[in-house]
């Protein structure tokens, strides 16, 4: 049976992928360099700030000394987006207030940084809804890695095979399925509603008990 639902954050409960590529692409371009829309969705979607600052100095030339103040940079560029822009959705209101009133574990596993994860749920009102919020500062390695999803697994107590994951996008799509965990993949913020989700569980109940 499934006792517990792992989120991830941007793209899943947060609508946010935009605000990070302009951020980002705000911090490279004092260094005059960019990320093309078509680059970012096929090799860096999903992917911590740093691990795609290594990826743009290997391949472009990138110096490797700016990356602090690119990375601080963009972090200040992306917070000012989600106080800016960043809303409840009333269907992630209701999903999730529904499934925790159910009984269900709750938590979110990001692979953006702690203050970004925590300014986003809080601005989206979901918060109070998680046992826990996990960023990429609770791990050594970040998605497609799954060591964020088995810390959480662990933290709650179940079995993998007792958590489902939602995720939208290739590297954590990767992680997921590494946690052994079952998973449902969406394609927007607005799939994350509470009849996609528990139509999911009923799914996967029903193949565990065949």
């Amino acid at each position: 049976m499934i006792k517990a639902i792992l989120f991830d954050m941007d793209g899943v409960l947060i609508d946010a992928k935009q605000w990070h590529y302009e951020a980002l692409n705000q911090a490279l371009g004092l260094f005059g360099h960019n990320i093309s829309p078509a680059d970012h969705l096929e090799k860096y979607d999903g992917l911590p700030t740093r691990k795609k600052l290594d990826m743009l100095t290997l391949e472009r030339g990138l110096p490797a000394g700016a990356h602090e103040y690119i990375s601080t940079m963009k972090q200040m560029y992306t917070l000012d987006k989600i106080n800016a822009n960043c809303k409840p959705i009333p269907i992630h209101q209701y999903a999730v207030s529904r499934l925790r009133t159910e009984g269900y574990k709750l938590a979110v596993c990001s692979n953006s940084v702690k203050e970004t994860v925590e300014t986003a749920m809080d601005k989206a009102g979901l918060t109070q809804y998680f046992e826990f919020m996990l960023s990429n500062q609770d791990v050594e390695k970040s998605k497609p890695d799954p060591e964020i999803y088995n810390l959480a697994i662990n933290r709650l107590g179940f079995a993998p095979t007792e958590c489902l994951i939602i995720e939208d996008n290739e590297n954590g799509i990767k992680a997921a399925v590494a946690s052994g965990a079952f998973m449902l993949k969406v394609d927007t913020v607005y799939d994350v509603t509470y009849d996609n989700i528990k139509n999911k569980i009923i799914t996967v109940e029903r193949s565990i008990t065949r």
